[in-house]
C-alpha cells in the first residue's frame, strides 16, 4: 500500500494513528468551508438567459423597433435570473457582467431587394454604436429568409449600458415576421460571466 493511500486508510480507521477523534469536525466547521468556497464561485457560471421577441410583422419601416415586443411565453419557456426589461424597444440589463446578444430575423421578401437589421448598444444612456448586421436579400421573386448575428457586450453598468435593435432599407416588399405563438423575429440575452 502506498504513502498516500495508507494515510487516507488511517483517517477512516478509528483507531488509526491520524484518525479524525469523533465529534471533532462540527457543523460550524463545514458551514464556514462552504462559505469559503460560495465566496471563490461568486458570479461564476450564467446566472442570466432570457429571450424576447417581435409580437407582429414590421414592414417598411426603417428605425429602432419600439413596439410588439413580448418575453417568450410559449408553453415550456423559462427564463433564467431577473430578466431583460424593456420601455420603448430600449433594453436594459438586469445585473452587471459580459453578456451575449443575438439576433435572430425571419423576413418575407417579395420583389428584389435588400434589408437588413442591426444590435446596437449604448454605453452612456445616450449615443449608440452598431455592433452587428444582419442582411436578407432577393433576387426578384418571393422568397423567406433567416438569418442571425450576435455580439459581446460588457454591461459595466445597468443605467448607462442598454441595447435596442433597428430596421434599415425596408420597404412595401419586405416584412420582418413576428408572432405571439413562436420565435420567428426574437433576441436572446446570456449572462456568460463577471465584467
Amino acid at each position: 500500500m502506498g504513502t498516500i493511500t495508507r494515510g487516507f486508510a488511517n483517517l477512516i480507521t478509528a483507531n488509526g494513528p491520524n484518525a479524525i477523534a469523533d465529534d471533532t469536525i462540527v457543523n460550524a466547521d463545514i458551514n464556514a468551508s462552504a462559505g469559503i468556497v460560495n465566496s471563490k464561485l461568486s458570479g461564476v457560471g450564467i446566472t442570466e438567459a432570457d429571450s424576447w421577441r417581435l409580437t407582429s410583422n414590421i414592414t417598411a419601416t426603417n428605425g429602432d423597433i419600439t413596439a410588439n415586443l413580448e418575453r417568450d411565453d410559449t408553453t415550456g419557456f423559462g427564463y433564467l435570473g431577473t430578466g431583460m426589461t424593456q420601455s420603448s424597444g430600449v433594453f436594459t440589463f438586469p445585473s452587471t457582467g459580459i453578456y451575449q446578444i443575438v439576433f435572430y430575423a425571419n423576413w418575407s421578401i417579395t420583389n428584389e431587394n435588400e434589408t437588413y437589421v442591426s444590435i446596437q448598444t449604448t454605453t452612456n444612456n445616450s449615443t449608440y454604436t452598431q455592433r452587428a448586421f444582419i442582411y436578407a436579400s432577393s433576387t426578384g421573386n418571393a422568397h423567406s429568409k433567416s438569418s442571425s448575428n450576435s455580439c459581446f457586450f460588457d454591461v459595466t453598468s445597468t443605467t448607462n449600458c442598454k441595447v435596442k435593435f433597428v430596421t434599415h432599407s425596408m420597404n412595401a416588399s419586405c416584412s420582418l415576421i413576428g408572432t405571439t405563438t413562436s420565435n420567428d423575429t426574437c433576441f436572446t440575452f446570456i449572462r456568460l460571466g463577471d465584467t
